[in-house]
């Protein structure tokens, strides 16, 4: 079972915020950088870019991405590590963006399964923060791997055998004595007049400016980010003001060289400067979104910023101001409004310049947002807005995590921490952030043995994702449960406790013990009135029920799709299908079963729910192959299969498939011959998750 609304932004702001999107404007010079890298990466493992902050490793990495992606068979994975501040969370991260799902707890090893025979570019972005845990991952990685490449960008090396290392040095300055067309033509001088045009339509560099100009680009010695901080500032002031400026901040006589500089000063000097231009309420904004590393739309900004000399009603123009500056870019529209993202660098200065006095009550007012937030756009609902909340969470993990890391640095905390981490539940599950979420809860649960319903539930949630990824560990987290559930004597978290019962019973093989748990857990649930618990226990009695008695599980499953479109509940109408096909199939009517397979693929696949797909493919196999295709079964088996590795999971894992599915490949393979199955299950294999879908729907 497994988005708030956003207010809108004004369609001026909108505009200025497009304008200052970094990310999406042209990219500029590197033309001897991009040679290196190509020339490199055939001939070694591993590549990592290293540089300055601000330098422009990760614009650099993306570039060479798309260029040499057609040369690799299983293309180019870009996995953005800036907002990944917890190094236990790096597998879970490269797993997510490979569209793994971390269902069993040794992620690393399906990682490298998964990798074994892929010719593959991975590009790990922003490592320094994560650098011994990135160094032990991907020297995992290339150990358990025959055709890998990985690409980081770090501001140092990952000390890895093997590892190549390419400097990437500032974009070239202008020369002393250089032409008007010279200093044209320099990459530095072309950032800048690219940036500037921006600000002023039709700036070019002339005769009148150059000189100017070619100051500026020495004066911050080529460093792509100073650069566009300062072309910001041609709102207000000329080219020769805006240089005058910066000699006299960075300190240094206009004929001494800039290179004497360490760069990193460069760079700090130019973000102190641009933060003495603002005002000194955009000044407190920025520092205060800096503790947002997912970005920020205007309702949250509005709701965690204000409070200690910042008004509520101060803050979308205060916003509007730091996107002028170019500290904000609004690149992402979030359903109605825009979402706010700071550079890396920027955000980290921003941290780093916020005042102790402030940080203790934004943090107060931060873990309090995402707390609500948690409970507000809980998946597990059942709403009409499932899917936007799903995508809500998913926007938003980054600022989670950082809530969660705040919650469990302080014992105190830890009650609110595991409340948003048990809240998250079904989020972790429909998304196949097992380990992720196991991760969050044990911390919460490690810092405090009390007696309390928030306990109850952390443990009901941790033990419910262990059983899915088979960890014998969640029979501890049940026993207490269940123990401490009846000390408290709370109807609701009995309840609970005694589901999750009912479900650790079903995966150790009491089918009949377990789902007298889930009847009685379902009693206990509508006697509170609770239609949401309702609903998730009516789908674990659906399924469990199916091979016991499929008219019972028809009718659990019925009820549960009458609820859901009662109340238009998507997702969990989705699942209900699932189950409810189940049931049919032990009914014998493989048509129904078929149908309703075939309506919960196509669903799961538009929100890439890789966790429900490959049963519905399971399924549709077994249909095809009542049917007389047996090509067709053979086929859908091989694409199940590979969506199951994937997962770490296979058809055995959910019991109640184990007997049906290899049913189907025997029947298969003796109607086939040997060869001509294993051929038809190898092509399966290799669809692809599009043609896949389209496959299994029959589609052209």
């Amino acid at each position: 079972m497994p988005a708030n609304t956003i207010r809108n932004v004004p369609a001026a702001e909108q505009s200025t915020a497009h304008r200052s999107q970094i990310d999406a404007s042209g990219f500029v010079g590197r033309r001897h950088e991009i040679s290196e890298v190509r020339r490199m990466l055939p001939k070694t493992r591993l590549l990592t870019l290293t540089g300055a902050g601000g330098v422009g490793k990760t614009r650099l990495a993306r570039r060479v991405s798309e260029i040499v992606k057609r040369n690799y068979r299983d293309g180019v994975q870009l996995v953005e590590l800036a907002t990944v501040e917890d190094e236990e969370l790096l597998a879970p991260t490269v797993a997510a963006s490979l569209g793994l799902r971390d269902t069993t707890p040794d992620l690393v090893a399906l990682l490298t399964e998964h990798l074994a025979d892929k010719h593959m570019l991975l590009v790990l972005d922003n490592c320094e923060h994560l650098l011994n845990a990135c160094a032990r991952l991907v020297h995992r990685l290339l150990r358990g791997t025959s055709r890998l490449r990985i690409l980081t960008t770090s501001r140092q090396s990952l000390g890895v055998y093997g590892e190549q290392v390419l400097p990437v040095p500032s974009l070239p300055i202008p020369k002393p004595g250089d032409s008007t067309r010279d200093i044209a033509r320099r990459d530095s001088v072309r950032l800048f007049a690219e940036r500037a045009a921006t600000i002023r339509p039709g700036f070019l560099v002339n005769a009148a400016n150059a000189r100017a100009v070619a100051r500026l680009a020495r004066r911050l010695d080529g460093i792509p980010l100073a650069i566009e901080l300062a072309a910001v500032q041609l709102r207000s002031t000329s080219v020769e003001d805006l240089v005058n400026e910066l000699d006299e901040r960075l300190e240094a006589p206009a004929g001494l060289a800039p290179s004497r500089l360490a760069r990193h000063q460069t760079l700090r000097a130019t973000m102190e400067w641009s933060f003495g231009l603002c005002s000194s309420g955009e000044r407190r904004l920025w520092e205060r979104l800096s503790m947002f590393p997912g970005g920020v739309d205007l309702e949250t900004a509005e709701a965690v910023c204000p409070g200690q000399g910042l008004a509520r009603e101060d803050v979308l123009d205060l916003m509007a101001g730091l996107v002028d500056k170019s500290i904000l870019s609004g690149a992402e529209q979030h359903g109605s409004g825009m979402r706010y993202r700071m550079l890396e660098t920027i955000r980290a200065y921003g941290r780093e310049r916020l005042p102790s006095t402030d940080a203790e009550a934004l943090r107060e007012r931060y873990i309090d947002h995402y707390r609500r937030l948690a409970a507000r756009v809980r998946v597990d609902r059942m709403e009409p807005d499932q899917i936007d909340r799903f995508r809500t969470l998913n926007l938003e993990l980054p600022n989670v995590r950082v809530a969660l890391d705040l919650c469990f640095g302080r014992p105190g905390d830890a009650p609110a921490g595991l409340e948003i981490a048990s809240a998250l539940w079904a989020n972790w599950l429909v998304s196949g952030a097992l380990s992720e979420g196991r991760h969050w809860l044990k911390r919460g649960l490690a810092l405090g043995s009390g007696s309390s319903v928030t306990r109850v539930m952390g443990l009901w949630a941790d033990g419910l994702l262990a059983i899915y990824q088979g960890d014998p560990a969640a029979a501890a987290a049940v026993r207490e449960c269940s123990a401490l559930a009846r000390e408290l004597g709370d109807e609701a978290a009995l309840a609970f406790a005694v589901q999750i019962s009912g479900i650790a019973a079903l995966s150790e093989g009491d089918a009949a013990g377990g789902l007298a748990l889930l009847e009685e857990a379902l009693t206990r649930h509508r006697a509170r009135g609770d239609v949401h618990a309702v609903g998730v226990t009516l789908y674990f009695t659906a399924l469990f029920a199916a091979l016991m008695s499929p008219d019972r599980a028809a009718a659990y499953g019925e009820e549960l799709v009458r609820m859901c479109e009662e109340r238009n509940a998507l997702l969990f109408r989705t699942y209900a299908l699932y189950a409810l096909g189940m049931a049919s199939w032990e009914q014998g009517d493989w048509r129904q079963t078929e149908a309703r397979m075939r309506e919960a693929a196509a669903f799961w696949s538009a929100v890439e729910d890789r966790w429900g797909l490959p049963q519905c493919l399971e399924v549709l196999a077994w249909t095809a192959e009542v049917r007389g295709r047996h090509e067709r079964a053979a086929r859908l088996l091989g694409a199940a299969h590979h969506l199951w590795e994937t997962v770490a999971s296979s058809p055995s894992q959910p019991g109640f498939a184990a007997r049906s599915h290899q049913e189907c490949a025997e029947r298969a393979r003796r109607a086939l011959g040997p060869q001509a199955y294993m051929a038809a299950f190898r092509d399966g294999t290799r669809l692809g998750l599009s043609r896949t879908v389209a496959y299994a729907l029959e589609e052209p």
